[in-house]
């Protein structure tokens, strides 16, 4: 008797990066409830499962739904604002003026919406944000179907959003309350960076993320400039610091780790610290290029995020893989440095580990949540491919992502997603935005 599936999808191939380096040809996926039932050669799965649905996907790549470990996704309605500076400058100088005139709970939700619609489109369906007024953002990514994990952002400066340490926290618990009990949003704490959060408040952070078993995610050593402020402000790196505080932790997502020398390695892999990498980001601000290999060689956790559009400008893992991969190997100079099926790891499964996911996401195993992104390799610019995983990396683009499921639940199908809210609506916010920003 054959048993009952929601849903079959017959690849061309499957990586389920679960176990490494593992390529499965002619398989199939069976889900059912929005989780993975089992993964097989498509004749047993044929034989054995009745499926309410089946999807054929004979010239693509069957992967887990990608997992982008660091944005700000309200600012994709900064895309572009401020370009061609150094971090500090774009800043103090572009982003924070236009952030306080302007950011609300619309403009959160609007932008959001629209970077989450963009990151589906690319095969993203986790996310790890940063940024204001944490309902709003919630709001968005319910809307659009997007997993996240959702900053509650802290600083010690006002903002339009809140007056001070203590507010951005009752601020944040507060939406994360209302959302608590959401089947794909989840809260983080995030303190935005060492230079900008009192230690009093980072003692605090790691306090409150003891207490709810919440992620930690923060900037740190992102530019040079910070590690030798840190030193005359405080006489310690930043890690250094972050460790002295308590914050340092396998709960911990420490952002960009550009400037980092042996002993912030040595700190990160001693705490199980996670590192989200931002290649993009990092090379247009002209902050630097992380010591990726070096981190991976001494067992760091690396995830890769895209930071947000006002700084990269796209969210595209694929670009964001391609360019770590690529970046590893010419700053290590070897070409071994993070090989292909590594980099597809880093944005998924490590992504998912960051986040403490990883039982759920990240990968393709029997039990866990069915987010699945399909790449289709079919045409003059994929073709030959001897290699999938090498093809998904160093060839592929998110312009070749086909079809996304999110719980088993398509919200993208041949190219065009399943959205709530039509493309035409979202490009009217855009344009609604962007005349009030150049008002």
């Amino acid at each position: 008797m054959s048993e009952r599936a929601d849903l079959l999808i017959h690849a061309r191939w499957i990586v389920p990066v679960e176990p490494a380096d593992l390529v499965l040809e002619q398989h199939s996926i069976a889900i059912k409830d929005g989780r993975i039932l089992a993964l097989l050669p498509q004749q047993q799965a044929r034989q054995r499962y009745l499926a309410t649905k089946e999807v054929e996907l004979p010239d693509h790549v069957l992967i887990p739904g990608l997992v982008n470990l660091h944005t700000h996704a309200a600012m994709n309605l900064l895309r572009g604002y401020a370009d061609d500076l150094p971090l500090m400058r774009w800043l103090q100088e572009a982003i924070w003026p236009a952030e306080d005139k302007h950011i609300s709970p619309g403009f959160v939700r609007d932008g959001t919406l629209l970077a989450a619609a963009e990151m589906l489109k690319g095969g993203v369906t986790t996310c790890n944000d940063m940024y204001f007024y944490p309902d709003a953002a919630a709001e968005a990514f319910d809307t659009i179907g997007l997993r996240a994990v959702i900053g509650m952002t802290i600083t010690e400066f006002p903002t339009p959003y809140a007056s001070d340490a203590d507010d951005y926290l009752r601020k944040g618990l507060a939406a994360r309350d209302r959302w608590r009990n959401h089947p794909r949003l989840s809260f983080s704490l995030a303190p935005h960076a060492p230079y900008t959060v009192a230690d009093t408040t980072l003692e605090r952070v790691r306090s409150i993320a003891g207490e709810l078993q919440a992620p930690i995610h923060i900037h740190v050593q992102e530019t040079a400039g910070e590690v030798s402020d840190s030193l005359v402000a405080h006489g310690l790196r930043p890690l250094a610091r972050l460790e002295k505080l308590g914050v340092l932790g396998p709960e911990t997502t420490a952002v960009h780790s550009v400037h980092l020398d042996d002993s912030d390695i040595d700190r990160l892999a001693r705490l199980h610290c996670n590192v989200a990498h931002c290649p993009t980001s990092n090379l247009k601000l002209a902050s630097g290029i992380a010591p990726v290999a070096r981190l991976v060689e001494a067992g760091v956790n690396v995830g890769l995020g895209t930071d947000g559009a006002a700084s990269n400008n796209r969210l595209d893992l694929f670009q964001e893989m391609r360019l770590a991969a690529l970046l590893a190997k010419a700053s290590s100079q070897d070409a071994a440095a993070v090989p292909a099926h590594q980099a597809l790891r880093m944005a998924t499964l490590n992504g998912a580990r960051a986040l403490g996911l990883e039982d759920r996401v990240g990968s393709l195993l029997p039990g866990k949540q069915a987010d699945l992104c399909a790449v289709v390799l079919n045409d003059l610019n994929t073709r030959p491919c001897y290699d999938p995983v090498s093809h998904l990396v160093y060839v592929a683009g998110r312009e070749q992502v086909s079809h996304v499921w999110i719980d088993g639940e398509a919200r993208v199908n041949q190219g065009s997603a399943l959205l709530q809210i039509s493309d035409i609506e979202l490009l009217r916010l855009s344009a609604v935005w962007q005349t009030k920003l150049v008002s």
